[in-house]
C-alpha cells in the first residue's frame, strides 16, 4: 500500500508540464486529487483524463499570488475531499518570453566564448513590473498555501509539504534570470525555516530544485535554438540530457509519503550541474 493511499493531495500549477506529471503520478499511488491553476481549459482537460483512470479529482481555478484566491480554494478542498494531507507547491512564473530567451542566449555565449568581460546588464535593465510579477507567484503563492495547508494540518498532527524551487536557486549558472533565481532561493530559505518550525507537529517540509525539466514548453524552447546555442546549454549538465518528468514525479510522490525522515531537504536532481 502507497504510503499516500487515500490522502488528499493539492497539486499547484496542475494543468501542464511538471505539475501534471505530479498530479498524475500521486493519483497513481492512490492520492485523492485537488488540483488547481489559472489555465482553466488545460486545468479542465487534465483533469479529465484523470478522472478517465479512474483516479479522484477536484480540480478548481486558484491565482496562488492572490491570498483570497488561494484561502477559497483550500476551504473548497475541505469541503469536498476533505482536510488537506499533502501539498505540492509547484505553481511557479518560469523565463521562457522572448527577452529571457534573449538573455539566456546572450550569458550562455559570455561564458562559452572568449568576448571582453563587461557587466551583462540584466538586473540594471529589469523593470519593477517584471520582478514583482515572479515574487507574486513564486514566492508570495507558495506562501498563501502553505499557511493554508497548514491551517489545515497542525489541528490534526499530520502533514507533507514538497516545495518545487530550482536549480537557479543553489548555482550561479543562472545569472540570465535573477528575478527567477532570487525567487528560488527565496523557496529554499522559506521550506528550511517553515520545515524546523513544524516537524514537531508531524508535519515535514522539504524541496526539489530541479535542473533542466524535459517538459513540452522547455523542449519548445531547445527546438527553436540553433544547434550551436543548444550544445552551450548542455555543456552545464555532465549527464548531457534534461530530467524526465517521471524521474521528477516519483521524488515528489516519495517525499509526500511517510517513508522517510527527511524534513528541511533540498533535493537537487540535475544530472550533476551544481
Amino acid at each position: 500500500m502507497s504510503s499516500v493511499e487515500g490522502r488528499v493531495c493539492v497539486v499547484t500549477g496542475a494543468a501542464r508540464g511538471l505539475g501534471q506529471a505530479i498530479a498524475a503520478a500521486l493519483g497513481a499511488a492512490g492520492g485523492r486529487l485537488a488540483l488547481c491553476d489559472v489555465l482553466d481549459a488545460e486545468l479542465a482537460a487534465t483533469a479529465a483524463d484523470l478522472r478517465a483512470q479512474g483516479i479522484a479529482v477536484y480540480a478548481a481555478r486558484c491565482d496562488v499570488s492572490d491570498s483570497a484566491s488561494v484561502d477559497a480554494f483550500f476551504a473548497a478542498v475541505e469541503q469536498e475531499l476533505g482536510p488537506v494531507e499533502v501539498l505540492v507547491n509547484n505553481a511557479a512564473l518560469v523565463p521562457g518570453g522572448p527577452d529571457d530567451e534573449v538573455r539566456r542566449s546572450k550569458h550562455y555565449a559570455y561564458i562559452t566564448t572568449p568576448v571582453p568581460r563587461t557587466s551583462l546588464g540584466f538586473t540594471s535593465a529589469m523593470s519593477d513590473a517584471e520582478w514583482l510579477k515572479y515574487w507574486g507567484v513564486n514566492v508570495h503563492g507558495t506562501f498563501f498555501c502553505t499557511r493554508a495547508a497548514l491551517r489545515q494540518m497542525e489541528p490534526r498532527g499530520y502533514g507533507r509539504i514538497v516545495n518545487v524551487a530550482s536549480v537557479a536557486g543553489l548555482s550561479m549558472y543562472s545569472a540570465h534570470s535573477p528575478h527567477y533565481s532570487a525567487t528560488k532561493g527565496a523557496v529554499v530559505a522559506f521550506t528550511r525555516a517553515v520545515a524546523s518550525e513544524v516537524a514537531g507537529a508531524n508535519i515535514f517540509v522539504n524541496a526539489i530544485a530541479p535542473g533542466g525539466v524535459a517538459t513540452p514548453m522547455f523542449e519548445d524552447y531547445l527546438a527553436r535554438l540553433d544547434e550551436e546555442s543548444r550544445n552551450r546549454m548542455f555543456q552545464f549538465v555532465p549527464a548531457g540530457r534534461l530530467g524526465t518528468m517521471a524521474e521528477y514525479a516519483g521524488l515528489a510522490v516519495y517525499l509526500a509519503g511517510d517513508n522517510h525522515y527527511l524534513a528541511g531537504q533540498i533535493i537537487s536532481p540535475n544530472g550533476g550541474m551544481f
